[in-house]
């Protein structure tokens, strides 16, 4: 058999170069995209919190300058422990000041932590739980860790026990006519929240005189519960993956808010916020607590992931003293 020319050999082999880079080519416009997703995803997951900037300030006291400082500032200001009114220049540099070091102090207080005023590993480590975004402190008054006797802000009688609940200033409540309280979830709110939701109204109305029963119509409702994502125009804008993962406001505003950049889940699950804590914590705000110092209350300001909580003898205690009960 005759063997096919040399030229016609040598084209046969191009047409098969050309067709195999072809083919690789067009696997590439494939998997390229692929790849792009699983960095962005990867990426996604190592997004860093935005307490995440005071790792690098462990060890910082007064008289040090350090980048960053004027963040922590941020961060005890927004918390309400600090205040730069007057003398504003110093609220965005980095000198780690006087006033600074008496406000690390105050939540090293509130936290049960050595108040020295040094940002030193554990107060770090705090300060940098995901957290309610109400402030611990308001109008520079802090009842967190005092643990003294509770008077009813309406009645003569106290509390003879020890306790760190707190309030709102003024004490805002529900009137005494408004005993039953309606709810509603905005447009929006996703399906597996409404369940976790009405079980913590079931939780507070067991111990409190309130009673509380779901309607559809949000505008007419008392309470409104919703998903918000950084400004979502309250004053309050939330920070993004970690930090701030909800808040609420005092009587009878009625709103709350969970950040929709967080991970959540119904159940408990790791790497998960559980919807029903959050909001039995939120509702007490709702209901005019403040936060406590009481690490197992449901009050406590900050919260891990992957964990659950129920009510404390500390929130019972409080909110029978607000409403003189």
């Amino acid at each position: 058999m005759p063997h096919p020319p040399k030229r016609a050999f040598s084209y046969s082999l191009i047409m098969a170069y050309n067709a195999i880079s072809f083919f690789s080519f067009c696997t590439l416009l494939l998997v390229l995209p692929l790849l792009f997703q699983a960095v962005l995803a990867d990426s996604k997951d190592k997004k860093t919190s935005p307490f995440e900037f005071l790792q690098h300030l462990q060890g910082c006291h007064k008289g040090d300058k350090v980048r960053d400082i004027y963040k922590l500032k941020k961060y005890l200001e927004k918390l309400g422990y600090l205040s730069y009114r007057k003398n504003k220049t110093h609220a965005h540099d980095d000198d780690f000041d006087e006033l600074l070091e008496s406000a690390m102090k105050i939540y090293q207080l509130n936290f049960h932590l050595n108040s020295t005023g040094t940002l030193d590993a554990q107060t770090v480590s705090k300060m940098m739980m995901p957290r309610c975004g109400v402030p611990d402190i308001v109008n520079g008054t802090s009842w967190m860790r005092s643990g003294k006797k509770k008077h009813h802000p309406g009645g003569s009688k106290s509390i003879h026990q020890v306790s760190h609940f707190s309030f709102f200033p003024r004490s805002p409540r529900w009137p005494a006519s408004q005993s039953h309280l309606t709810y509603a979830f905005l447009p929006g709110t996703r399906g597996d929240a409404m369940s976790p939701v009405a079980r913590a109204f079931q939780t507070w109305a067991a111990n409190t005189h309130f009673r509380f029963s779901r309607i559809e119509n949000y505008r007419d409702a008392d309470l409104t519960i919703s998903f918000e994502r950084r400004d979502h125009r309250d004053g309050n804008p939330f920070d993004g993956p970690g930090g701030t993962i909800a808040h609420a406001f005092a009587p009878t505003n009625g709103r709350f808010h969970y950040d929709a950049d967080e991970p959540w889940s119904a159940s408990v699950s790791p790497g998960a916020f559980h919807l029903e804590t959050v909001a039995l914590h939120e509702i007490g705000h709702l209901l005019g607590l403040g936060h406590s110092s009481v690490e197992n209350a449901i009050m406590y300001p900050s919260i891990s992931n992957g964990r659950s909580k129920g009510l404390d003898r500390d929130d019972i205690q409080g909110i029978r003293a607000l409403y003189n009960r």
